[in-house]
């Protein structure tokens, strides 16, 4: 083990300690570690056999120098291979394992650890971004790369807590169904978008009847696993219209695999497996024609170290409730996925797609097709109902129809939000429209925009 190690600059209880180095507290480490490779490896820290100050850059280190490739045939590797030959791991039963193992861990948990938008995905960062602007970004980016506006439905495959469809409805005037396995999941993004046009849903993709115009999946791809790629992408092109556009976002590895590490299996996702890039596009032929491939991987190590940084804050209050191994557990999940990616082992693939024979939509058409949709109504001020006489000094008037959808925009801070509204009142704050003037409004206290 220490030969093994030094190909990757790491050194057992050095006298001179360096932050990558581990610290051996008990000398069965070894023997684990031997006998079950990264399975062991990640057990004995959970167990408190060793320690390393930073465990990021000791697995980034150890990915680099290709040390993992050491332990492939170990016995916990060949079983975890041999099983998912054998078997569907992910069918529509065995998939909501996932759900009730991790996701439905806790809400407050999750909010502790998570941006205010509650994303718990790779983020987008800029110069001197934190982990909520970043964020924030990654949520713009998605809806500009899928060229939403105003009357479109979207579909949010694995919508999380929602954040992302809350999002669409609420800046881009979207009608959002999201659907999800996680009965917490499900229960907190009901209500966190109620009085938007967002409906969740506690149901897999598979189950999907409905048609949309967008179809969006972030970070739910590595739970499909391989024997179902085809199945998930003709589920997304059945619920597509033929204008349609499907962005798959999702953790790729760099050559094609099966089954995932045995570790990452057996305490954080399980019946989870990392796709490939060519895994992905191969299940697509004849399905959906390959429009755009960004790769945002990079993003995702300081992503985990944002989580990591508010899980150490946070745990003080959750201590009793999970218990050190659970830290610990934790603590190298977050870690040890911060150096994989820093040692780009992993990769974050952004994948638009289009249905074969519809090309990939463009700025000036959608343009058009939005300002055809829309029109703009101008009342005399003595039409006005007393409840829009409120607001009168506070909104520019603007109603934009399309597919009967009476849609709302509001200014909100130092961006334009559009949300869809049924009472003006609950919508429109005047104190946030100080700068707005030679203002109208609707009758009937229906639905306003600015």
């Amino acid at each position: 083990m220490t030969n093994l190690l030094a190909f990757a600059d790491i050194r057992f209880n050095p006298e001179c300690f360096r932050g990558w180095d581990i610290q051996v507290h008990d000398r069965r480490f070894f023997s684990r570690v031997l006998a079950s490779g990264t399975l062991g490896f990640g057990e004995s820290y959970m167990d408190g056999w060793w320690d390393c100050d930073a465990l990021d850059e000791m697995c980034c280190r150890a990915i680099r120098a290709g040390l993992e490739k050491r332990f492939a045939f170990r016995l916990p590797n060949v079983w975890a291979f041999l099983t998912a030959l054998v078997a569907n791991q992910q069918t529509s039963r065995r998939s909501r394992r996932v759900g009730r193992v991790h996701y439905d861990l806790s809400n407050d948990f999750f909010e502790a650890m998570l941006d205010p938008n509650m994303q718990y995905s790779c983020a987008l960062f800029a110069e001197d971004d934190d982990l909520a602007s970043a964020q924030m970004r990654k949520l713009d980016w998605i809806c500009q790369r899928l060229r939403l506006r105003p009357g479109l439905r979207l579909l949010d495959i694995g919508c999380g807590w929602g954040g992302l469809a809350r999002y669409a409805a609420s800046r881009y005037g979207c009608q959002a169904v999201g659907i999800t396995i996680s009965r917490e999941q499900f229960r907190y993004a009901q209500r966190w978008c109620r009085g938007l046009d967002v409906e969740i849903q506690l149901r897999d993709y598979r189950e999907v009847t409905e048609q949309f115009d967008r179809v969006v999946s972030v970070g739910m791809v590595e739970h499909v696993g391989y024997r179902n790629y085809r199945t998930y992408m003709r589920a997304a092109a059945r619920s597509l219209g033929e204008d349609g556009l499907f962005l798959c976002q999702g953790i790729c590895g760099n050559v094609s695999r099966v089954h995932v590490d045995p570790w990452i299996e057996r305490y954080i996702f399980p019946n989870s497996v990392l796709p490939s890039l060519a895994q992905l596009t191969r299940a697509t032929e004849g399905v959906f024609i390959l429009g755009d491939v960004k790769n945002i991987g990079p993003n995702y190590d300081p992503t985990l170290l944002a989580w990591e940084e508010n899980f150490r804050r946070s745990w003080p209050r959750f201590a009793d409730r999970y218990g050190e191994r659970f830290r610990r557990m934790w603590r190298f999940y977050l870690l040890s996925c911060a150096g994989a990616f820093r040692a780009r082992s992993l990769q974050v693939f952004s994948i638009l797609f289009s249905k074969e024979g519809a090309p990939i939509g463009n700025r000036i058409r959608d343009q058009r097709q939005a300002e055809s949709s829309s029109r703009t109504a101008v009342l005399e001020p003595s039409a006005l109902s007393k409840a829009a006489r409120e607001i009168s000094n506070a909104c520019i008037v603007r109603i934009m129809e399309s597919k009967q959808l009476r849609l709302v925009a509001k200014y909100d801070d130092e961006q334009l939000r559009v949300i869809r509204v049924r009472n003006v009142d609950r919508a429109i704050d005047p104190k946030r429209f100080d700068e707005v003037r030679n203002c109208v409004a609707m009758p009937n206290n229906q639905c306003v925009a600015v």
